[in-house]
């Protein structure tokens, strides 16, 4: 029987909890390499959080940016950050708050040397103080929603289910942000509606290998150790995770590399990105860190109150037997 059909009949015996050193190790690689892009190229924030003004404007001549930095360093607008948009067709020219008179000088001369009127561009402006406030707000509503997860799911289940969702969560936010940082996608109050949507996703992805889970602990004087019990219920419900998240990513996909690359909406790709790297992070995480993170809290838990020739066993378990102990295996 092929692996896909093995999945799909909840049939397979992967030992997930005795090889989660490999798991946490992957873990460990690409969160280094997030923490590393954001404190070498940080985030793009939009001008919604740091304040600024933005000017929009079509390209029909071709100008590259170069030239059009060159021009307005020239006339004593330094602090710039000047992007393409649609294979240059469109520039985006940022800058920090200016007064009233500089905002219009700028868009006077980034349209003069596009060579477009003044009152074709596009112009948002944010003042600093504002910016600050909808980033604190974002900070809040994160902060809130984490703490809501911790209550939530300690009363529900208990207290080291808790920290193994919130390390799921974490890990997903932390990787979703490190491919904004290497991608240069700029953040936006719809890329902060995405991060939440997304570990609403992770999080019921994880509350659903709990809940199994917790079925199972009556269960667990049966078992010769807490990971056997976990393997088993990680089993059951991989087809499921992995049909939920197969189903979601296909049509963020869609939205973004046909969407927002192919079809050029690009106000689409900051909220698509934040998507489908969120459920396949959080597709991983509620596999491979939630679950096996709470076999490795509960053995270092009982670690003083298990006997020791069981504590042996259980070790023996849950890094070589799972395989042999599934009914029917041969």
């Amino acid at each position: 029987m092929s692996a896909i059909g093995r999945i799909l009949r909840s049939e397979t015996d992967y030992d997930f909890a005795g090889r989660r050193a490999r798991w946490f190790r992957i873990s460990l690689i690409g969160l280094f390499i997030a923490v590393a892009a954001l404190g070498i190229r940080g985030l793009n924030l939009g001008i919604d959080f740091v304040g600024g003004t933005a000017v929009l404007a079509d390209n029909p001549q071709g100008i590259d940016v170069a030239a059009l930095r060159e021009t307005l360093t020239s006339q004593g607008f330094d602090e710039l950050r000047i992007e393409e948009l649609d294979d240059g067709a469109v520039f985006r020219v940022r800058s920090d708050a200016l007064t009233e008179e500089g905002e219009f000088e700028l868009v006077r001369l980034v349209a003069e040397d596009l060579g477009v009127p003044p009152d074709s561009t596009d112009v948002s402006t944010v003042g600093p103080t504002f910016g600050s406030q909808i980033l604190q707000s974002a900070i809040t509503a994160l902060s809130v929603f984490l703490g809501v997860v911790v209550l939530f799911i300690s009363f529900r289940y208990e207290f080291k289910m808790a920290v193994g969702a919130i390390a799921a969560l974490l890990h997903d936010l932390l990787l979703t942000f490190g491919v904004y940082a290497i991608v240069g996608f700029e953040v936006t109050p719809a890329t902060v509606v995405a991060i939440l949507t997304i570990l609403g996703y992770s999080l019921y992805d994880t509350v659903v290998v709990y809940d199994r889970i917790n079925e199972h602990v009556e269960e667990l004087k049966k078992k010769t150790s807490y990971a056997e019990l976990v393997n088993e219920a990680m089993n059951e419900v991989l087809a499921r995770s992995l049909a939920t998240s197969l189903t979601s990513l296909i049509p963020v996909g869609s939205l973004l590399f046909v969407g927002s690359l192919l079809l050029g909406a690009g106000t689409l790709q900051d909220f698509a990105l934040a998507l489908f790297v969120g459920i396949a992070a959080g597709t991983y995480s509620s596999i491979f860190v939630a679950a096996p993170l709470l076999v490795a809290l509960k053995e270092r838990a009982d670690e003083g109150t298990i006997d020791p020739r069981k504590r042996a066993r259980e070790r023996q378990a849950s890094t070589s037997g799972y395989e042999s102990s599934r009914p029917g295996r041969r």
